[in-house]
């Protein structure tokens, strides 16, 4: 899997930056055909935005997570993931049953 990284005014650590790539990484392991994913760091003023784009199965899923720093920001975006997928799931469900 591909993970690209874009960086929009915004100086992002090292460490933020694995911390995002687990992050991904894990939440494709739930997906069947994860493919390539594109993670965001935005900020703008005293905000900061973190967006996780991931391609899996001809769809196009994206969270995003805001806050006062990236590292609550991120958490926010991955815990937007459980909503992203229990929808999937849901209507894959409503599909196949």
């Amino acid at each position: 899997m591909e993970i690209v990284f874009h960086s929009h005014h915004a100086v992002v650590s090292d460490r933020m930056r694995q911390r995002a790539v687990r992050a991904v990484e894990k939440l494709a392991l739930r997906l069947s055909r994860a493919g390539d994913a594109v993670i965001r760091f935005e900020s703008d003023g005293p905000a900061r935005r973190v967006e996780i784009a991931l391609r899996a199965s001809r769809r196009r899923l994206v969270a995003i997570g805001e806050g006062k720093y990236f590292g609550p920001a991120l958490a926010q975006a991955v815990a937007n993931w459980v909503g992203v997928l229990l929808s999937v799931l849901a209507i894959v469900a409503i599909a196949l049953g």
